[in-house]
């Protein structure tokens, strides 16, 4: 038997088929004291607010959003990214998790 997808095919047809692992981002935004480097770290996933200037996930990610929280849903390739937003993070107020389905 032989695979009829390599590199960048296989990817793509990897994630039309839903085989990749997705995560939740939660920032607790009240804890967050806008310092920016959430943001500076990793603007694929998180922007400053615009209500409050405080982090949030980026809207096409975002499920759920008000002053206390932002959460969103994140597929398996901006893992080490919010990953690393988290780990950079001075006061805790980022968790990625992996999403059970």
């Amino acid at each position: 038997m032989h695979c009829i997808y390599t590199g960048a095919a296989l990817y793509k047809y990897i994630r039309v088929r839903g085989a990749l692992k997705k995560y939740r981002v939660i920032v607790d935004r009240e804890k967050c004291i806008a310092c920016g480097v959430a943001w500076i770290t990793c603007g694929d996933v998180f922007e400053a607010g615009e209500d409050n200037g405080k982090n949030r996930v980026r809207e096409e990610y975002e499920v759920e959003h008000s002053e206390r929280v932002s959460v969103g849903i994140i597929p398996e390739d901006l893992y080490d990214c919010a990953r690393s937003a988290a780990e950079s993070c001075p006061v805790q107020a980022i968790t990625v998790e992996p999403l059970e389905e």
